[in-house]
């Protein structure tokens, strides 16, 4: 017997009520993308090696996938090289492309090929597949889709009031009440590391701090102090731990603690900028929140800093997240081109509207009528009457076998089919109503407005 097949760990099927459900999200990504005057982009799946290579850390270089070269991929590699143990140089012989890893050096990599094409500020979106070579777990996997959108061109703050209107447009149109945008400011972490004393430690600081919500207050505590943070240091530092109220009040801590940073202040200046004008100009349904701890991607943003938490209803991780970065195309050669971007995790996405029961139903409707198959006497009819309601947008199909009755009022049950003619008798249609058993005859006009 032969095996049965599988697919590789960390990949996945998707059925059809799958596949409909998540074009339902991103029809809907797509559709405001453009209302906010992004433009669509794709690039390749693999890239040249060298293009991705060195851009993630080194743990992220390792959660590449690379591409053998085509033919003989050993030519390049002499028999010494071959019982070496060094991977790092035998793989460079061996493999010059690799799958994409994010949409954003890809991204980064095309704005600097054809900066001579591009109208600045360009504001683009992607939505694609991308690969990491990780350790499958829930919620994790090899093969996702990224949904972001990006400007970059303009160092404006007005580019980030519009992201937290885009977030909350999307957010609002799937139905997702109780979404909070939280946002924070790299600058503001860099003053608070200075004021504390800790500008040195910066990144072991701010990586603790952003775990205040899982570990608490002392695990934070004792994971500065393992990183060589002085007990002074987290004395100055407390406030945050216990950091509450409006935005403008938070604000006005935020400029008391950070009254010696010029650093801080500055950040201060740009959080005030985006939230009172966010503020002014109103939210559909999601909350905008200073969150102090916020520091993904420390690393990379320059500026603004976002992470978007799904309804508290709902057990869930990050549904979004960006911020702004002064330099993208900087590792390409091109400098001083600032940029500020967000992503959607449509995976989580999906899940919080399944979880929540938000899908509406007409996601995934499938063919409204069948025609059942009485043979080759009534099939001519059937089909022409199946093409008519096509061209009225009415999901219509015939049952292509002659089998039997009952065979063909089952498969129409399964897939979820509403009606079925169960006859035609010249210009007149027997309608049968699966879920109530009730029939009408009726011509095609009628039927026309009984389907529709």
């Amino acid at each position: 017997m032969a095996q049965k097949p599988s697919i590789p760990k960390g990949t996945r099927d998707f059925s059809p009520t799958e596949v409909s459900k998540r074009n339902y999200i991103v029809s809907i990504m797509r559709n405001h993308f453009e209302k906010f005057g992004y433009q669509p982009i794709e690039t390749p799946s693999f890239e040249n090696s060298e293009t991705l290579m060195g851009k993630y850390g080194e743990e992220g270089d390792r959660l590449i996938f690379k591409i053998l070269n085509s033919g003989d991929y050993l030519d390049k590699v002499s028999p010494e090289e071959l019982t070496t143990i060094n991977y790092k140089k035998l793989t460079g012989k061996i493999s010059e492309k690799a799958l994409r890893y994010d949409l954003t050096v890809p991204f980064a990599r095309y704005v600097v090929q054809h900066q001579s094409e591009i109208e600045f500020p360009f504001k683009r979106y992607q939505i694609q597949p991308v690969w990491r070579a990780d350790r499958p777990q829930k919620g994790r996997f090899r093969e996702f889709y990224q949904c972001d959108a990006d400007v970059v061109g303009s160092t404006s703050l007005w580019q980030e009031v519009e992201l937290v209107q885009l977030y909350d447009s999307v957010f609002s149109d799937l139905g997702l009440n109780g979404v909070t945008i939280k946002i924070n400011n790299r600058k503001i972490l860099s003053g608070i590391a200075e004021v504390i004393g800790a500008s040195d430690k910066l990144i072991d600081f701010t990586v603790a701090l952003d775990k205040l919500d899982k570990i608490g207050e002392e695990g934070v505590k004792n994971e500065m102090l393992e990183k060589g943070i002085s007990e002074s240091a987290i004395l100055k530092v407390q406030p945050l731990f216990t950091f509450s109220g409006t935005i403008h009040e938070k604000l006005e801590k935020l400029t008391a603690l950070l009254s010696t940073s010029e650093e801080g202040k500055k950040g201060i200046e740009e959080l005030r900028f985006v939230c009172d004008n966010v503020t002014k100009l109103g939210l559909q349904k999601a909350i905008l929140d200073l969150d102090v701890t916020l520091a993904r991607g420390l690393n990379y943003y320059t500026g603004a800093i976002f992470e978007v938490a799904a309804p508290a209803t709902v057990s869930m991780g990050s549904i979004g997240g960006g911020g702004r970065y002064d330099d993208l195309t900087g590792i390409f050669g091109l400098k001083n081109m600032s940029g500020v971007g967000i992503s959607f995790g449509l995976d989580r996405i999906y899940l919080v509207l399944e979880e929540l029961n938000l899908f509406p139903q007409t996601v995934t409707s499938s063919t409204k009528v069948l025609f059942l198959n009485f043979g080759e006497s009534q099939n001519f009819e059937a089909m022409k009457a199946v093409t008519h309601l096509r061209e009225q947008n009415i999901k219509a199909e015939m049952y292509p076998d002659n089998a039997k009755i009952d065979k063909q009022f089952k498969h129409a049950e399964r897939r979820g089919i509403l009606f079925v003619v169960k006859e035609i008798a010249g210009n007149t249609f027997m309608l049968k109503d699966i879920q109530t058993g009730v029939q009408l005859s009726v011509d095609i006009n009628t039927l026309i407005e009984k389907l529709v």
